[in-house]
């Protein structure tokens, strides 16, 4: 049957994964002020920028007759389905986000949400991250989530307390060296 006959539905390439999917059952989803802006930045740029785009390369396409070989428009009806399965998704953890404001944490003497934490290895070797909600971890950046494991380990340790992290290979041990407020 050609492809023309067939109907092309959103969940055709759909991963299956909902919003709550990346949280943990009973947990709420916080987010940093920081972190808010930069999800609402994305969905604002495929709403006001990508999504047009698209539309009209496939609009274009459309007009040049024969769908079912055009590259232009099967591609482009593709990347919509794409580009509107993530703008869902980011208007739903959008609608569950609790800001949290590092800025307001009361306790500075304790890791909490929002910290930026500096821990030494046992192999002495020191590394600094960031504990952000779960929609802002940037490995890159240094920022981890705060159900990873580094970040459960770390949580309502001081300055100096020596925690353990379970890794793959095995627990180690790490010490808290320096915690901070200040963001990024």
């Amino acid at each position: 049957m050609s492809k023309a006959f067939t109907k092309e539905t959103d969940t055709e390439d759909d991963d299956g994964h909902d919003a709550a999917d990346t949280l943990p059952a009973g947990f709420k989803n916080y987010i940093t002020p920081e972190g808010l802006e930069r999800l609402h930045a994305e969905l604002r740029h495929l709403q006001r920028v990508e999504r047009p785009k698209v539309v009209e390369t496939v609009a274009w396409a459309a007009g040049n007759g024969d769908r079912s070989e055009n590259g232009d428009y099967i591609y482009g009806k593709k990347r919509l389905r794409e580009i509107d399965r993530r703008m869902r998704f980011l208007a739903k953890r959008i609608e569950i986000a609790e800001v949290v404001d590092p800025a307001l944490q009361k306790n500075r003497e304790r890791v909490y949400f929002g910290a930026t934490v500096t821990y030494a290895t046992a192999a002495g070797d020191e590394r600094t991250v960031r504990i952000v909600g779960v929609d802002e971890a940037r490995l890159e950046e240094g920022e981890v989530s705060w159900i990873s494991p580094i970040a459960r380990a770390l949580l309502k340790a001081e300055e100096g307390d020596t925690v353990e992290l379970r890794t793959p290979a095995g627990p180690e041990t790490i010490e808290v060296v320096k915690i901070s407020y200040s963001g990024r």
